[in-house]
């Protein structure tokens, strides 16, 4: 899909549309709506809600949303006239019942399912953050790093077999979702 989506649940708020970049999918049971920009291959898995209502979404190339996933931002004012959009990398990986709001997250990360992400927190690129942990509100995980807990906590660095699974991970779903595509 490319332009504005010709699908019901993708909608405009205030009058801006999503826009979607090539081959990218979202299922007919997700909710895609407003200041939203999806790059290339991305893939919005059952149930889940990307809001961009109040500040705006950026999802990179190859990344994939899993079921029931939560996407929010944070409005602005006129103490923070940022607020707090959310910006997430490419081929990253957002398993199953994950909270990102107003956060940002690198290329090549893995969220694991459960987990919860708050507003201004920064993963860095190549994280993989364990299911159930929470990373409040402006904390940053660096690159390179396993972070488990609540609130997450570093607990080692990644192994190379662990960094190539980030890569694996997305393509494995954008292959699923062009699957999902087929008549």
């Amino acid at each position: 899909m490319s332009g504005q989506p010709p699908v019901q649940n993708v909608q405009a708020f205030c009058g801006v549309l999503p826009r979607m970049g090539r081959g990218s999918w979202v299922h007919d049971s997700a909710r895609v709506i407003g200041d939203v920009y999806f790059g290339d291959n991305v893939s919005i898995w059952c149930g889940a809600v990307v809001r961009g209502d109040v500040n705006s979404i950026r999802i990179g190339a190859g990344t994939n949303i899993q079921d029931n996933s939560v996407l929010h931002v944070s409005h602005k004012t006129g103490g923070d006239p940022v607020g707090g959009p959310l910006l997430i990398g490419t081929h990253v990986t957002v398993g199953h019942s994950v909270i990102l709001h107003g956060c940002t997250v690198g290329d090549e990360c893995l969220i694991g399912m459960g987990s919860i992400v708050m507003d201004k927190a920064i993963i860095e690129p190549r994280v993989l953050l364990g299911a159930g942990s929470l990373v409040p509100e402006g904390k940053v995980l660096a690159s390179g790093y396993l972070y488990i807990g609540r609130p997450a906590k570093q607990v080692r660095p990644l192994t190379d077999e662990e960094q190539l699974y980030f890569n694996y991970s997305a393509e494995h779903y954008m292959k699923l979702a062009r699957d999902y595509q087929q008549p």
